[in-house]
Parts: structure tokens; C-alpha cells; sequence
């Protein structure tokens, strides 16, 4: 990996973080933090409005007199004709600050919402690296589940009618609050907090061994939000009422998001595509089902990185840095299956006539695969499918 830039880097993030058991009661308040706000788009999915998720925060923007109207028809994986509509309706309310509460595809949604009620660029036109050019409407994000860490990265994936997954990804796209409120994911079933705290434990784990941009900020982030995450995962997939794993798990996935918005992921992810788009899996499923073989292929890269984490976990028993990479990847195996995810992918309705597709697709994500530690070609990649099969 280039260590050249270590010394000499920038760190970007959201504007205000605020964290806090019932701080969703207090949006008005919190909004108001950004200038005169008096009509406020919510983007949510119909899963979060009908779990009564956004009742409080509704709430509180109909008291403080704020003109609300809700937008829900985010859907999971958010195709960009879902986005253009949604875009459309919301730009036809004329707000002057988007609100997206849920998960990531709801915050990933809100994001372009925010960018295309403000900019004339057509969202054709936003896809890679820096093509959005703003401006955008104020915006805060409230997650409702631990992973994605969307609230506080500049980056919205989205999905083409043909399944691909493509990425926007700008400094616009920074929010200007993330609002953590652990009591919206008291309600989370186990086998979601399960999967997007896998996703989360992944975003840490590709900051880390970035090949590219990583820095001193990023790899404390990454180590920190680990163990983070470590210390709480098992707990609130077991007792989801746990107030404290709860908040952990959130602070967790922010930390983690920080770090891989600045050091970018790689090749779990890169593989995990092909695996969401075209079969329609979960994005941390689909990261937890390659990232340990994923890892294994990175280790003659990684070895030294994947010691830290074994470190900075409090793991014991290895001595050397190769056995304790090893053991991080073993501990990270019993995690998922302790958790109750699906550890093959024949398991999500995947056969090996499939791979070769899969890696057709994989190989060409390469603003992701670039910042693996580990150069990869296609049979790599097939190789990995095969061993995840």
C-alpha cells in the first residue's frame, strides 16, 4: 500500500453530529441550526413511516410550525428511476430542507433529493467521482439502522434498470447534520441489526487496508469503530432493547462511515455488488458472504493491518502477525454465524453457474477495486465466488 500521503492529507465529514437517546423529539430545534427552515421533505421508505419512526420527528416540525410533506416510496437498493421521481415530486413541494430518515437507501435517496432540488444537473449527469457541482438544499440525516454510515459520507449508491450498482460520489453530498437517536433502532429486528453491523465492521476493515487515501484520521476511526462494534454487535442482536449496545452500534457505523468516506473500500464491496444487484441480497449479507474470503486473498497485503485489528479487539493467543491476521478472520466467521447470517452463497438461491456472470460484473467496478490492498484479476474474483459458494 502507498503510505506517501499519510503526512499530508485531507479529512472530510458532515458539518454537526448530534447523538442522543430522544434527540429525534428536538428536530425542529435542530434544523433550525441551519438558517431559516419553514418547509422540510422527509424521505423515508413506507417500512419506517409504518413502524411510527418518523411520528416524533413529525411531530416536532408541525409544532415548531415548519410546512411538512412526506416522501416514502424509497425503495431497498434505490433504482435511479425510483430517485428521478422522488426528485421530481419533492422539487414540485419546493422545500428548503430535505430530512431522510431510515436506512441507507432512504439517506442515499435524500441526498440526491437535496442535490437536484437546488442544482439544474440532470442526475444522468452526477454518476463517478466529483461530477456533482451542487447546489444543494440544507440536509439532515437521521439513520435507523447501524451500518451504512450514509449519514455521514458523500456518496449515494444508486441502481440502473439493468441492475448495475453506480455510485455518486461528491463533496455535496455531505450532510449538514447526522442525527443519531439509538431509540429508532430499538425496534430492529435481529437478522437487519445482524447484517448492516457486518457492513459496518467492513467499512472499518476496507478503511483500514485501503490501498488508497487511508491516513492517520481514518485508521484511528476504522481501529476505534471496530472495537466498537466488536463489543456491541453480539449484544444487540440478542437483547435489541439494549439501549446502550444500541447507541454503541450507531456510534460504531458513524465512525466507520467516517473512515471509509476519506480511505475508500475495496473488493468486499466490489464483490458484494453483483451479489445485491442481481440477486437481490442485502448489502451487508452480501459483504458478510464474501469478507472472509475476500480477507484471506488480501492477507499477504493486509497482514499487518489485520494484526492491529486482532489487537485493538483484545484478541488473544496469537503471537506472530500472520496467526493473529488469521484469527481476525476466524473470530470475524464465528461473529456472523453466533448472529445468524448465511455463510454460503448457495444459501441466497446462487449457483455456480452464476459466478461466471458475477465476476463479469465485479471486475468492472474498478473505483472500488482499485483500493483493494491486493490487486485482483477475474479469475480471482471467480475463485473467491467459488469458495463463498
Amino acid at each position: 500500500m502507498d503510505g506517501s500521503i499519510r503526512d499530508n492529507f485531507v479529512f472530510d465529514t458532515v458539518g454537526r453530529i448530534v447523538v442522543g437517546a430522544g434527540e429525534v423529539t428536538s428536530v425542529a430545534k435542530h434544523l433550525d441550526t441551519l438558517g431559516t427552515i419553514k418547509r422540510v421533505a422527509i424521505v423515508t421508505d413506507k417500512g419506517i413511516v409504518n413502524a411510527g419512526l418518523i411520528a416524533s420527528s413529525l411531530a416536532s416540525l408541525q409544532q415548531a410550525g415548519k410546512v411538512v410533506q412526506v416522501f416514502d416510496e424509497v425503495s431497498a437498493d434505490p433504482p435511479s428511476t425510483m430517485v428521478k421521481s422522488l426528485a421530481r415530486e419533492a422539487c414540485d413541494f419546493a422545500p428548503d430542507c430535505v430530512l431522510g430518515i431510515g436506512g441507507g437507501s432512504a439517506m442515499d435517496s435524500a441526498k440526491i433529493v437535496a442535490l437536484m432540488c437546488a442544482s439544474t444537473q440532470p442526475l444522468e449527469a452526477l454518476y463517478g467521482v466529483n461530477q456533482a457541482l451542487g447546489p444543494r438544499l440544507p440536509l439532515v440525516l437521521v439513520p435507523t439502522t447501524a451500518g451504512t454510515g450514509s449519514e455521514v459520507t458523500p456518496i449515494s449508491v444508486l441502481t440502473r434498470q439493468n441492475g448495475e450498482k453506480v455510485g455518486i460520489i461528491s463533496p455535496f453530498l455531505f450532510a449538514d447534520l447526522a442525527l443519531l437517536d439509538p431509540e429508532l433502532t430499538l425496534s430492529l429486528p435481529r437478522y437487519i441489526t445482524a447484517a448492516t453491523g457486518v457492513d459496518a465492521m467492513v467499512h472499518a476493515i476496507e478503511a483500514l487496508t485501503s490501498a488508497r487515501l487511508k491516513n492517520p484520521m481514518s485508521d484511528a476511526l476504522a481501529l476505534i469503530a471496530l472495537k466498537t462494534l466488536h463489543g456491541a454487535i453480539e449484544q444487540a442482536c440478542h437483547h435489541g432493547d439494549d439501549i446502550a449496545a444500541r447507541t454503541q452500534m450507531l456510534l460504531g457505523a458513524l465512525q466507520a462511515g467516517q473512515a471509509f468516506a476519506n480511505a475508500p473500500v475495496g473488493a468486499i464491496h466490489a464483490l458484494a455488488y453483483p451479489i445485491g444487484g442481481q440477486f437481490h441480497v442485502s448489502h451487508g449479507l452480501s459483504n458478510a458472504l464474501v469478507m472472509p474470503h475476500v480477507m484471506r486473498f488480501n492477507v499477504p497485503k493486509a497482514t499487518t493491518e489485520y494484526a492491529q485489528i486482532y489487537d485493538a479487539l483484545g484478541l488473544r493467543g496469537a503471537i506472530c502477525d500472520a496467526a493473529k491476521a488469521g484469527a481476525l478472520i476466524d473470530e470475524l466467521e464465528r461473529i456472523c454465524i453466533t448472529i445468524g447470517l448465511e455463510r454460503h452463497l448457495s444459501e441466497v438461491g446462487i449457483g455456480a453457474s452464476d459466478l461466471g456472470a458475477m465476476a463479469d460484473e465485479a471486475i468492472n467496478i474498478e473505483r472500488l477495486l482499485i483500493n483493494n490492498p491486493a490487486t485482483m484479476v477475474r479469475d480471482d474474483i471467480y475463485n473467491i465466488y467459488e469458495a463463498a459458494l
